[in-house]
């Protein structure tokens, strides 16, 4: 077993919460030139979701950091020029290509599944690459149906098949159009300086820890872990050797491994006012979200309307360094509808009203709607708030 160092650095409980916001990408100056692609490596990995109720939560996160970013620029910056590919990291994510190489352990993993949910018809997989190659790229609708019934479970042959191909990367996901998975051979997406898969597992756990770290800025193993989902013990295996230095933060109760570049300089300016979607990464993990921001988060999506607490999709509002308040959003027409407004107490009312306005002419609404405030005499001073800011 290896022996880890003892750490010389204690941090705050504020210092690593400052350190996560910047690794994050949510305190000092947004990096504009480099925008969404530049978001996307500094992240490592943006997750994707079917639910689109502002916008699909690959689009909110660029705009939680950049503020405004058109979407049509959002596609584009991550699809085109093979700058990016789609692959199983936290959960379905968007990930830099330079990092092809580094899930090669997990490429290989799935080869070796000895088990899987859908049965592989005999010849699907074959058929799938070869029309691939001679008509690809293409949807599984285009190369022969993606389901057999309705059911989103009931997958085709050729389903099966060209989703198996992706997991063990002899095919790649080279956009979404129209939410729907557009296939490619790797050997065409992917640049050939790439391509192959020549790094052991330890090669690949290094460096997935090794940005986890840099990601998160300060976190527990669990913390890391959870980022690419790997287990436990492949992070205990090359953590040490992973780059990242232990400290000790205040009040954690448990051991802590930081980014080096993250401690030389103190992290300081601007904090960014904004929704963010329940999928994005600086709220991936629960335990984490609670004991760095004293914040339960948990998507309702899923669970029965009868038991939702928050809402559909209950978007946390960060402000100030501090997630602040909860808004469960639509869209009707023009306006943007707060079904459900969460506040941790007045002073929140200000931010959480300039966060909607802004979220608004994002999607082009030009008026917003509050329905329900969960602490009823705040309803009228945040209608205040954002009839002042709508003019």
């Amino acid at each position: 077993m290896t022996t880890l160092p003892r750490p010389t650095t204690t941090l705050t409980a504020d210092d690593a919460r400052r350190i996560a916001l910047r690794a994050q990408g949510l305190l000092g100056a947004p990096d504009r030139r480099a925008g969404v692609r530049g978001v996307l490596r500094h992240l490592g990995a943006v997750q994707l979701d079917t639910i689109s109720v502002l916008a699909r939560s690959h689009e909110l996160v660029p705009y939680a950091r950049l503020g405004a970013v058109g979407r049509k620029a959002v596609e584009a910056a991550y699809w085109t020029d093979a700058h990016a590919f789609e692959y199983w990291s936290h959960a379905a994510c968007i990930l830099p290509i330079e990092e092809w190489p580094h899930f090669a352990f997990r490429r290989r993993a799935y080869r070796d599944r000895p088990h899987w949910h859908h049965e592989l018809p005999d010849g699907a997989y074959d058929q799938v690459i070869k029309q691939l190659r001679t008509e690809g790229p293409l949807t599984a609708t285009e190369l022969g149906g993606a389901k057999k019934t309705n059911d989103w479970w009931d997958w085709s042959g050729t389903k099966v098949a060209v989703e198996r191909a992706l997991m063990y990367g002899e095919v790649v996901c080279v956009e979404r159009r129209g939410w729907k998975r557009v296939y490619d051979l790797a050997e065409r997406a992917v640049p050939a300086s790439l391509l192959h898969d020549e790094l052991d597992d330890s090669e690949c756990l290094r460096r997935l820890v090794r940005l986890a770290g840099e990601s998160l800025g300060v976190g527990t193993r669990a913390d890391i872990a959870d980022y690419h989902r790997l287990k436990a013990e492949q992070v205990d295996a090359v953590i040490a050797d992973s780059g990242l230095v232990p400290v000790e933060v205040e009040g954690w109760g448990r051991p802590a491994w930081a980014d080096p570049a993250a401690l030389a300089t103190p992290p300081r300016g601007r904090h960014r006012t904004t929704l963010l979607s329940p999928f994005d990464s600086l709220v991936w993990e629960r335990a984490r979200t609670e004991r760095i921001f004293g914040f339960i988060h948990r998507l309702e999506a899923y669970v029965p309307r009868p038991k939702r607490v928050y809402g559909y999709f209950a978007m946390p509002v960060l402000a100030g360094g501090r997630l602040v308040g909860r808004v469960d959003p639509a869209r009707e027409g023009r306006t943007l509808v707060a079904k459900q407004v969460t506040l941790d107490g007045p002073k929140a009312v200000p931010a959480v009203a300039q966060a909607l306005v802004e979220a608004a002419t994002w999607v082009n609404c030009t008026d917003v709607r509050v329905e329900r405030v969960d602490v009823p005499e705040l309803r009228e001073p945040l209608g205040r708030e954002l009839a002042g800011l709508l003019g």
